[in-house]
């Protein structure tokens, strides 16, 4: 069940004092780990990866993947502007978009098997919404079906994807990904994160 994927990876990352794009986990950085995941989950769809802060010093991370690089000049506005810029780069394709699948490349535990249950969710529920579900929230990686994707268009700059999902919360069927609470915004999660790579007694 392919799927087209935006990854949004514009961030400044001003809370964590570095470009957790750059981050390194498991031997790769969280760049490279969230675009192979991505490209793993799309099954051979377009997986569009959207820069902003950093554009330069990303791409070597994404050498030889198949996807397409775009960044964001409005990247400071806010993920709204970042995910309206994927979501023309895919439609640029000339492909008739029955569904997108949004993710972050700071959810270091995310698999390509979670990004799958999201399109199986979407075709067995068929919600126009499917949202990973972690601690007591709905967020991303998300979903959006073909009929929403209007609602996405008109995201202000400034809004996230949670923002649709908080208004139309009747249209959307989670998918539980408790791992998803563990995102990297701060050093203390980076430390985190860190501390779970370790061998047990280290």
């Amino acid at each position: 069940m392919s799927q087209p994927i935006i990854l949004l990876a514009a961030g400044a990352s001003t809370r964590l004092g570095q470009p957790k794009q750059l981050l390194r986990y498991q031997g790769q950085t969280l760049l490279r780990r969230a675009a192979e995941t991505a490209v793993a989950a799309a099954g051979g769809a377009p997986v569009v990866v959207v820069t902003g802060a950093l554009h330069g010093e990303l791409l070597p991370e994404l050498a030889g993947l198949p996807v397409r690089v775009v960044r964001c000049a409005e990247w400071a506005a806010g993920m709204g502007a970042s995910l309206k810029t994927g979501l023309q780069a895919l439609e640029q394709t000339n492909e008739e978009l029955k569904a997108v699948v949004v993710m972050l490349c700071d959810q270091p535990l995310l698999t390509p098997a979670v990004l799958r249950q999201l399109a199986a969710a979407h075709h067995a529920t068929g919600q126009p919404m499917v949202a990973a579900e972690y601690g007591g929230v709905r967020g991303v990686p998300v979903l959006f079906g073909g009929g929403v994707l209007p609602l996405l268009r008109q995201l202000p700059d400034a809004a996230g994807a949670a923002r649709l999902l908080r208004q139309h919360p009747g249209q959307v069927a989670p998918v539980l990904f408790p791992e998803g609470a563990f995102d990297v915004d701060t050093p203390e999660q980076y430390a985190a994160l860190l501390r779970r790579e370790a061998p047990a007694g280290c």
